[in-house]
């Protein structure tokens, strides 16, 4: 098995990965990797479709990834702030 094989199935079992994550913080994560991954396997093993669909993929992954994570320290925010003075913060 070559090296160029091997970063193929890599990007395979980082999408399968991504499938059994429960958060989807941690989807976007896989699905960043695994577009990464593809990326590079179509440039370099020339499957020019595995390659555009993936170089077009990872910027949405990454604009969801951000948009999740920033909900994520916006709720901590609210969370914070929404606590009275004399009150202990929620759990």
């Amino acid at each position: 098995m070559r090296w160029l094989d091997l970063l193929g199935f890599s990007a395979s079992l980082a999408v399968l990965a991504g499938f059994c994550m429960t958060s989807v913080q941690s989807l976007r994560i896989f699905s960043v990797a695994s577009n990464i991954l593809f990326v590079t396997y179509g440039l370099l093993a020339h499957i020019y479709p595995v390659f555009l669909l993936h170089i077009i993929l990872l910027p949405i992954n990454l604009v969801k990834l951000y948009g999740v994570a920033r909900s994520a320290v916006e709720t901590r925010i609210a969370a914070m702030t929404s606590a009275s003075p004399g009150e202990a913060a929620p759990d």
